[in-house]
C-alpha cells in the first residue's frame, strides 16, 4: 500500500486534516506559518493569519468553526472573513490551539498546550451549541482527538506520556467517567482518526508512519508516509477510503533531511479503510 504526495506545499507543523464532505474537499493547517490551506482545481489555496490556527470542523456548506491560539471563529470559505464565537484561554499568552475534531454528537473538542510546550499547560474543551466547557486539564501535548462511529467513547491524549487514553460518553456527547489507558505505548501519539469500523489510525510522531489499532487496542497494521514527522491522518476521498496524512519539518536534524525532501508534505494513501463522514458542528 503506497503513499503519494497529495500536495507539494511544505508545512512547518501541519495539522488538523479536515474532509468536507459536502465539498468534498481537504482543509489542513501549517500551525507555525499561522496557514489554513486547501486544494481548488488542483491548485493550493492558502489563508494567512495573524495567530496560530490549528484545527476545524464543518459547520455548513461554506462555513468552518475554526481554532486559533486565542478564540474559537467561524471562517467563511468563500469570502476568508473570521467571525468570533468564544475565548480559548486568550488570557493566557503562553499556550495556543492544538489537535482537535467534532464529535457525531455535533460538539467540537478543542487541546491547547503550551506554545514551548510547556508542562501541563495544555487542557481539553468541548464546544456544544454555544457553550465552551473544560473537560480536561494538566495536559503536555494534547492530540488524537477522535470518537467511536456511534458516540460513546472519545480518545485523546497527552503526546508526552506516551498513552493513548478512551472515555466513555453520554447521549449528549459529554464525558463520564474517569478516562481509562487505550494504548499504554504509543510510539510518541500525535493525530488520530477513527474509521467506520471503529478502528483507530495514530500519526506516530518521528516514525515515518500511521498506526492502525482495532477497537481492543490489537495493532492492525502500519501505514509508510514519506515524512519522519508524520502528525494526523483523516479520511476522505470520493468514497471515504482515502487516508490523508499531514507531516511537519519542525527540529528536523540535516540526517533527516537527506533521508527525504517529503518532510511537511500532505500524503494520500487509497483503499486503506473506509472512514466515517467528518461529523457536522452544530453552533
Amino acid at each position: 500500500m503506497s503513499y503519494y504526495i497529495y500536495d507539494e506545499t511544505r508545512c512547518e507543523l501541519g495539522e488538523g486534516p479536515l474532509w468536507h464532505p459536502i465539498r468534498n474537499q481537504l482543509f489542513w493547517f501549517d500551525i507555525m506559518g499561522m496557514r489554513l490551506h486547501t486544494r481548488v482545481n488542483d491548485e493550493t489555496v492558502t489563508w494567512q493569519f495573524d495567530e496560530y490556527v490549528s484545527a476545524a470542523g464543518w459547520v455548513d456548506e461554506n462555513t468552518l468553526l475554526m481554532a486559533s491560539e486565542t478564540s474559537l471563529s467561524t471562517f467563511d470559505i468563500e469570502t476568508g472573513e473570521t467571525s468570533f464565537v468564544c475565548a480559548l484561554e486568550a488570557d493566557n499568552p503562553d499556550t495556543r490551539s492544538n489537535d482537535g475534531r467534532a464529535d457525531p454528537q455535533g460538539g467540537f473538542w478543542i487541546g491547547t498546550m503550551g506554545k514551548a510546550a510547556q508542562d501541563k499547560a495544555g487542557s481539553i474543551y468541548r464546544y456544544y451549541r454555544g457553550t465552551l466547557r473544560k473537560l480536561f486539564g494538566d495536559i503536555t501535548i494534547t492530540n488524537s482527538i477522535c470518537f467511536s462511529p456511534d458516540g460513546t467513547t472519545a480518545y485523546f491524549c497527552d503526546t508526552r506520556t506516551d498513552q493513548i487514553m478512551r472515555v466513555a460518553l453520554n447521549d449528549d456527547g459529554w464525558p463520564h467517567g474517569k478516562p481509562e489507558v487505550f494504548i499504554a505505548n504509543a510510539n510518541h501519539p500525535d493525530g488520530s482518526v477513527v474509521d467506520a469500523d471503529g478502528n483507530l489510525w495514530n500519526a506516530q510522531w518521528g516514525s515515518y508512519r500511521v498506526c492502525g489499532y482495532a477497537p481492543t487496542g490489537e495493532v492492525l497494521r502500519y501505514i509508510d508516509v514519506g515524512g519522519l514527522q508524520s502528525s494526523c491522518p483523516a479520511f476522505g476521498g470520493a468514497d471515504g477510503t482515502t487516508m490523508f496524512v499531514t507531516s511537519a519539518q519542525q527540529n528536523l536534524t540535516d540526517d533527516d533531511r537527506a533521508k527525504s525532501d517529503e518532510h511537511g508534505a500532505v500524503f494520500a494513501i487509497d483503499n486503506v479503510a473506509k472512514g466515517q463522514k467528518e461529523h457536522q458542528v452544530f453552533l
